[in-house]
């Protein structure tokens, strides 16, 4: 009888620490495939609902025990039966929820917001991308231009899809003065693509140094602030006194949340990505006197994100611009350590060709 294969992946315990265990590299059953993970990015949810403590339920709740990583991509090595568009030798992202595929939302494409007891999210509650291997379905698949890294690829599984939906639904343009709260990669996949979207001013509020730095060493803000009693006054004195057409708020923080709210002249529109915490504002003042509106937003669909990978190749941009450090699977522990310092962009685990 032939040995079953192993391979060792990073599950996160919930302690701020990463344990690596073996697991059996898995074989494709009817309508998946397997794929080569190339590289795996980590995500602030990964961060605040797993790494520190398990405090995520439902759609955010991890089951201890499982690989870790929800923003992977890769090639497919090997074809279950069944499979009617993807091949072996395809490159691929993984679109990090596998809905049910039949619920109203599944039909919408928006896996993310499935509720059926069959959704199960990678690297939450069915083994992610910090493995060298991973068993995917094959209708949670994003083909991966050639002209795109698997790097590139990493991010679109999340943070850039997250970000190009909030924009969709605001409807950023070279009519635009845009502001970003919060500069972590999120706030930094926002500015890029505004920027890729023609906005004529980049605003960017941030706190820490090192993502500050970043912003302007890759040339995403026209001016960043960082908050304070004064940042109001100062977005309004570099937009003519009216404030920005659009606003992004990445930063899930109550002063970020006012900021974007206040920063935003009348008839603008603020869009919320950043998960958690609260915002306290006024209605008449804030935003119903001045006719603004508010969004919420939750990552993207299928259909956005194959219609964001063929934008990057068309803007020539690359969401690896963002990766600041990698690491091989050995070192995760490293890795998200990092990540949950902040003292970095992206981060990303990368696997050998």
């Amino acid at each position: 009888m032939e040995a079953k294969k192993i391979m060792y992946g990073a599950t996160l315990p919930g302690n701020s620490t990463v344990e690596m265990k073996g697991f059996e590299i898995p074989v494709p059953g009817h309508g998946e495939v397997l794929i080569k993970t190339m590289a795996t990015t980590i995500c602030g949810s990964d961060i605040r609902c797993i790494y520190r403590e398990h405090t995520g339920k439902g759609a955010e709740g991890y089951i201890p025990g499982t690989v870790a990583g929800h923003e992977p991509c890769g090639v497919i090595v090997e074809e279950g039966p069944g499979l009617r568009r993807f091949k072996k030798g395809d490159r691929v992202i993984v679109y990090h929820i596998s809905g049910c595929g039949v619920c109203n939302d599944c039909r919408r494409g928006y896996y993310i917001s499935c509720k059926s007891p069959f959704r199960r999210a990678y690297g939450w509650q069915r083994n992610g991308g910090m493995a060298p291997y991973i068993l995917a379905e094959e209708k949670d698949l994003v083909l991966l231009p050639d002209e795109l890294t698997y790097k590139d690829g990493a991010q679109v599984a999340c943070g850039f899809g997250t970000v190009y939906e909030a924009i969709g639904k605001i409807g950023v343009s070279g009519s635009d003065a845009v502001l970003v709260t919060g500069l972590g990669p999120v706030g930094l996949a926002a500015l890029m693509l505004s920027k890729a979207m023609g906005a004529n001013c980049l605003i960017g509020v941030e706190m820490n140094d090192y993502r500050i730095n970043l912003a302007k060493r890759l040339g995403l803000v026209d001016y960043v602030f960082k908050p304070g009693e004064d940042t109001l006054q100062k977005i309004l004195d570099v937009t003519g006194g009216y404030g920005v057409e659009k606003a992004i708020d990445a930063s899930a923080s109550d002063p970020g949340r006012q900021l974007a709210i206040r920063a935003t002249r009348e008839w603008g529109k603020i869009a919320f990505v950043g998960e958690g915490g609260t915002c306290t504002f006024t209605p008449s003042p804030d935003i119903i006197h001045g006719q603004k509106s508010i969004y919420g937003s939750w990552v993207t669909s299928l259909w956005k994100m194959e219609e964001l990978v063929e934008r990057l190749v068309r803007w020539g941009i690359h969401p690896e611009d963002l990766i600041t450090h990698e690491f091989p699977v050995e070192r995760a522990g490293e890795a998200y350590a990092l990540m949950a310092g902040g003292q970095c962009g992206k981060v990303a685990v990368v696997f050998d060709e």
